[in-house]
């Protein structure tokens, strides 16, 4: 593990926030497609965020189509979840499918924009790496490259797991509000630790977690020894885990930070214990400037990629 100390750090690239949606004049003679495209764009505009949705008519007025067609056109998208109708003000906004479709979108473009350097990871600690993103409440790891020793951690791509119960899940919610975090805490604080099914690989080989982390082990037992870890890890910069998900597996999770400052991923290397031994504090260390390296290229500021205490204070 003598690379952990020998870590070259990237420029990062030049990044610029999104430009906020816009609200495109009408094309009568588009089709059908085109049409509820614009019905969607004009549903994530400014007007609509601010009025909590918006009417049938309005909608129309917006898009400069008839109201029949633009109704039509909402009832369909309301079918396949794009859009959703308040019973009350019956007025329109994007559906939760919307969301959902751009979560996976940003988690394929983080993924992208990681790849090498969770590869370069890998390389340079001979140990399996990851990069997990929270979805749901629970951490879902979008990508992973293994470890060259055949002694190694299972990789965890698309596998779900239980925030609770990993380091990667406690750094993803780390820079949350005392409120924030007690909502969280009683709706995902005793989640099983696998969330969803296993991998093909995984299930082929029978593997299995500890159904509950040994009491020695345990992080988390309630609320209050949550607030105890977060303070830890915005203190450190990094989360670790020692034996409490598989016997004999230990690693450590980091915070990446995007341009607004805002925790959007985490890496995490993990090991079996016999060939990190006491360095576990070393590990983590490393991957803390691994973290720092990719929220640089996804814009983040130097001072904000290392600086956790102050992000959770500033929520």
């Amino acid at each position: 593990m003598a690379s952990l100390v020998h870590y070259r750090m990237m420029p990062p690239p030049t990044n610029t926030p999104d430009e906020p949606p816009r609200v495109i004049a009408g094309r009568r003679n588009s089709s059908g497609l085109s049409r509820d495209i614009e019905i969607i764009e004009v549903l994530g505009g400014a007007e609509a965020a601010a009025s909590d949705g918006l009417g049938v008519v309005r909608v129309a007025q917006l898009t400069g189509r008839d109201k029949t067609v633009v109704s039509r056109s909402l009832a369909t998208l309301a079918d396949a979840g794009l859009v959703d109708r308040d019973p009350r003000s019956l007025n329109y906004r994007l559906g939760s499918r919307v969301f959902a479709l751009a979560a996976r979108s940003a988690e394929s473009a983080l993924a992208s924009r990681a790849r090498p350097l969770i590869h370069r990871i890998a390389h340079s600690t001979r140990e399996t790496t990851h990069l997990c993103v929270l979805r749901g409440g629970n951490v879902l790891t979008v990508l992973s490259a293994l470890s060259p020793h055949e002694f190694r951690s299972t990789g965890w791509e698309g596998v779900t797991t239980a925030a609770w119960r990993t380091p990667s899940g406690r750094v993803l919610i780390s820079d949350w509000d005392r409120e924030s975090l007690r909502a969280w805490y009683a709706e995902h604080g005793h989640d099983q630790p696998i969330v969803g099914p296993l991998n093909p690989t995984m299930a082929a080989i029978g593997f299995a977690v500890l159904d509950k982390p040994p009491e020695n082990k345990a992080r988390i037992h309630d609320f209050a020894s949550l607030l105890v870890e977060v303070e830890h890890i915005r203190a450190r910069g990094f989360a670790t885990l020692d034996e409490e998900l598989e016997l004999g597996v230990v690693g450590a999770s980091a915070p990446v930070t995007d341009f607004t400052g805002r925790i959007v991923a985490a890496i995490n290397v993990s090991a079996p214990k016999s060939r990190i031994g006491d360095r576990l504090d070393v590990l983590g260390n490393y991957v803390r400037t691994a973290a720092a390296e990719l929220s640089q290229i996804l814009g983040a500021s130097k001072n904000s990629s290392q600086s956790p205490a102050a992000r959770g204070q500033a929520r």
